[in-house]
């Protein structure tokens, strides 16, 4: 039976995510060690403690990623591997940690960059948007299309068939859902998020990762990858092409199911805080198997699923 393993994305952050694990698992304790040291600053506060920095875009990335990885090196520990991996957005990159194409020690300071070059690009407020419930994929994609001679607007999540979320600047965004209502549409749901993520309104944010990610010597994947971008298995000699537009680019999750099972998987783990992309699965194909790792709990079930 094949098992993938799917890693977070941004919004997934919640205070105390990790905590448990932390308290229970060596390896965990080691990985936010790891990650403190790597960026001068304590991750343990960061993840454990109320503060609002969790949900500030250059550190909400390094901290999901951290806990995302040392979740991932707990099954890793117990004789767990999967046979293929993908992330939600920012989740690719610890897809990228579980492959073995990005050591840990780079990828901590390069999501840390990323965050922060997404939030120059698209300061908190500086667009908008709003996830499409139940409408077909074409008639957002016209709709959006004829919004776009007032401003950037664009599909930016193909979460699942029944949910794609378009982002950009705030009176395209608003064009779009006029028309859509238009068109039929009943429900529109406004998301408090950080930015436009996945829209042309990163691309200077797009320049400034492309110069950081080609300093960075990637290994061979030893596990395949899906990219959020194609939503196909990422070639090697593509992966910092692929990360370049990843962060302008719509995230294809729901395609990227579709491949997942093309490669033989017939059961998926997330991995790291939330149930998202648990959620996601049940409404993209409910032939799959799902199960999760957040705390205790959840790892005692994953454990008895895998076994």
């Amino acid at each position: 039976m094949k098992t993938a393993f799917l890693f977070s994305g941004q919004g997934a952050q919640y205070n105390g995510m990790g905590k448990e694990l932390y308290q229970q698992e060596k390896i965990v304790r080691e990985t936010f060690e790891e990650a403190s040291d790597l960026l001068g600053f304590s991750m343990e506060e960061l993840c454990f403690e109320d503060n609002e920095r969790l949900n500030e875009t250059k550190y909400t990335q390094p901290a999901i990623l951290t806990v995302s990885t040392a979740f991932f090196r707990v099954l890793t520990e117990k004789g767990y591997s999967p046979d293929a991996v993908a992330g939600l957005s920012l989740g690719e990159y610890t897809a990228l940690v579980a492959s073995g194409a990005l050591p840990f020690n780079e990828a901590v300071p390069l999501v840390h960059q990323r965050g922060q070059f997404m939030s120059e690009a698209a300061p908190t407020g500086s667009g908008k948007m709003v996830a499409v419930m139940n409408t077909a994929a074409e008639v957002i994609e016209d709709c959006c299309q004829q919004a776009a001679e007032i401003g950037i607007v664009s599909p930016a999540n193909y979460n699942t068939p029944q949910q794609i979320v378009i982002g950009g600047e705030v009176a395209a965004v608003e064009k779009v859902e006029e028309l859509l209502q238009a068109a039929g549409t009943k429900r529109l749901i406004p998301l408090n998020v950080s930015g436009p993520f996945h829209t042309a309104l990163l691309e200077p944010a797009s320049r400034r990762l492309k110069e950081v990610l080609e300093t960075i010597a990637f290994a061979k994947m030893q596990i395949p990858v899906i990219s959020n971008t194609t939503a196909k298995v990422m070639p090697q000699d593509e992966i910092v092409s692929l990360l370049t537009k990843q962060v302008m680019s719509p995230v294809r999750f729901s395609d990227s199911i579709a491949t997942l099972k093309e490669l033989g998987i017939s059961r998926v783990i997330e991995i790291g805080p939330g149930k998202m992309l648990t959620g996601f699965m049940k409404k993209i194909d409910r032939s799959l198997a799902t199960s999760h790792v957040e705390d205790v709990k959840s790892l005692a079930d994953t454990l008895h699923f895998l076994n």
